[in-house]
């Protein structure tokens, strides 16, 4: 992993895709070595210019591009500092810590990656890191048939989709698109939001299937200093003595059965 320094990240390009959700491409000096040693499931956090706003924002790793020397990130704008983010242009520099946290563990056999909401863009560089189409299946969770960044996972999975009203693919949440289209896997993978993770766990629990989860949550400091993100585990953490874990530090990537959620 990259040191804890900060980088300064020169913005490439930068992309309204749908409503409230921008893409963005970072790049970054070769010295820097933020892009050489990123992996899938792992986050970059962000600072602001405005020095009210002490703390960075995490944003997890969408796709990466080392021959560019390049990350690139799509993220919601939720509060000011996001918002100062997508009213960035081309040229315009940012500093960056990363990468941060564990990402996922790539494992053989079939898998099943499942993204929901604003989890879905790091589901994108783990599908394509698998390299295998025929082995790997993409459930995706929205709301209606606003349906980013979907085409883009289409050369790296078989593509699957849920919306909560039922306007494309199955009616329902991904558990309901797993099974109406009768997927089967040796390893699931997923990011969302708790409730949708917590299906996650109960599912391959159920189905004897291994999961690799990654936990959305609110970060302070982003390198497991301050506790502000810790969640239920079944382990006592080393750094607390409690039964926690520290999801910027020890996550966001879990085994399903290590955490409580």
């Amino acid at each position: 992993m990259a040191d804890k320094k900060k980088t300064m990240a020169v913005i490439r390009s930068q992309e309204n895709i749908t409503k409230d959700i921008f893409s963005m491409w970072l790049e970054f000096e070769a010295n820097a070595n933020v892009v050489n040693s990123a992996v899938p499931g792992q986050f970059i956090s962000m600072y602001s210019a405005d020095g009210s706003r002490l703390l960075p924002r995490p944003i997890s790793i969408c796709e990466i591009d080392k021959a560019a020397n390049c990350l690139r990130v799509v993220y919601r704008v939720v509060g000011k500092g996001t918002d100062e983010f997508s009213k960035m242009v081309k040229g315009d520099k940012i500093p960056v810590v990363g990468p941060l946290g564990n990402g996922f563990t790539l494992k053989g056999g079939k898998a099943v990656l499942i993204g929901g909401g604003i989890g879905i863009p790091p589901m994108l560089e783990l599908a394509k890191s698998l390299n295998s189409k025929e082995n790997v299946s993409v459930v995706l969770g929205y709301r209606d048939n606003d349906l980013f960044l979907k085409d883009e996972f289409e050369p790296y999975a078989n593509v699957y989709v849920s919306t909560e009203d039922g306007s494309v693919g199955t009616k329902g949440n991904v558990i309901d698109a797993i099974k109406e289209n009768g997927l089967d896997a040796d390893e699931l993978y997923s990011c969302g939001p708790i409730p949708m993770l917590r299906g996650v766990k109960a599912y391959a629990k159920e189905k004897g299937i291994e999961a690799q989860i990654s936990m959305e949550e609110k970060m302070a400091c982003g390198i497991g200093a301050c506790l502000g993100c810790v969640c239920k585990s079944k382990d006592i953490d080393e750094h607390s003595k409690v039964h926690n874990k520290r999801i910027c530090k020890d996550g966001p990537v879990f085994n399903a059965e290590d955490i409580e959620i």
